[in-house]
């Protein structure tokens, strides 16, 4: 078993390395080894954790069209310039906050070259926020409700009595105060600046940038406030629905009454949400049209979905998990 593992984790590293829809691609070869090479049978395809993740990033693009996530990037500059000595410590936590929402960590980048200027103005090493902020919107990614690795471990523990908010307790607390020793850690990481001769030998040869940076502007404030909005009532209504059972749907099959599973409620919520936002925020505008600044959200989402369906079998396999 340990070495079909090996050759199922050697698959995930090369394809993380490759990048893009390599690790789809590897995962698949992953699969084919254990299949062919040790006549394992694969396990069936994680159709729900695929329709999830489509759902999700669907809502989170559609947000993005709607303008909602540069909304959220120009309160995130305000924060920052209003505070900017403790830089350091916020930074981290709009990075959380921004992946916790939207479920992935790519919304986090139009943040960081704020942290960067305000960071330099303010003289602190830029390295020091900027480092841990990257790191906060990757460990929010395990913490979110609906990003694509709660969404796939939901799925995988289906069965064994442990619910969305089982996870959360776990996963919320440990990753918030993780970053926060992090973010403490980053405060005296290197030489102060006033103190740092490369950075003195580059101001006095005039090799920084004078230019002022802004994040992107919103065209129609109150739309993508409201794209926000509805985003993050779904978000709440899924943590909700994860949380308490009795607040789920029953429907009766055969004789037993069973309770609406925890993916199809992701799905159901994550893709009337996207509804909501196109019907509120579109304005006639044409829908293909609408959806193509969401784009930087939706390719990584499919990557992941592709990478899902393909790794998933291999590793519980590899794991022996039924």
């Amino acid at each position: 078993m340990l070495l079909q593992l090996a050759f199922v984790l050697i698959a995930i590293i090369i394809g993380a390395r490759i990048g893009g829809i390599g690790l789809g691609v590897l995962g698949g070869l992953g699969l084919g080894i254990l299949t062919f090479g040790f006549g394992l049978q694969p396990t069936s395809p994680p159709i729900d954790v695929m329709l999830m993740i489509v759902a999700v990033i669907a809502a989170a693009s559609c947000m993005q069209a709607a303008g909602g996530l540069d909304l959220m990037v120009k309160w995130a500059e305000k924060l920052l310039r209003k505070n900017p000595q403790r830089i350091t410590i916020l930074s981290p936590l709009v990075t959380y906050l921004f992946t916790f929402i939207a479920g992935t960590g790519h919304v986090a980048y139009s943040v960081l070259p704020v942290i960067a200027e305000v960071a330099t103005e303010t003289k602190i090493r830029p390295e020091r926020p900027m480092a841990i902020a990257v790191i906060a919107s990757q460990q929010a990614i395990t913490a979110s409700p609906i990003s694509a690795a709660t969404v796939a471990l939901l799925s995988m523990l289906s069965g064994y009595n442990i619910s969305l908010m089982n996870i959360l307790m776990i996963s919320v607390p440990c990753t918030l105060l993780g970053v926060l020793v992090g973010a403490i850690y980053s405060l005296k990481v290197g030489k102060e600046l006033d103190q740092d001769p490369e950075y003195l030998k580059r101001v006095a040869n005039h090799e920084f940038s004078t230019e002022h940076y802004e994040a992107k502007g919103v065209e129609n404030q109150m739309k993508a406030a409201l794209s926000v909005s509805i985003f993050v009532l779904a978000t709440i209504a899924i943590v909700i629905f994860g949380s308490m059972e009795s607040l789920r749907p029953v429907f009766t099959v055969g004789t037993e009454k069973v309770s609406m599973q925890m993916s199809h409620i992701i799905e159901v919520l994550m893709l009337t949400a996207s509804a909501f936002i196109l019907l509120f925020t579109m304005a006639g505008a044409c829908l293909i049209v609408f959806l193509v600044p969401g784009l930087f959200v939706l390719f990584p989402g499919i990557l992941c979905g592709i990478a899902s369906h393909l790794i998933e079998p291999g590793l519980k396999k590899a794991l022996a998990i039924d």
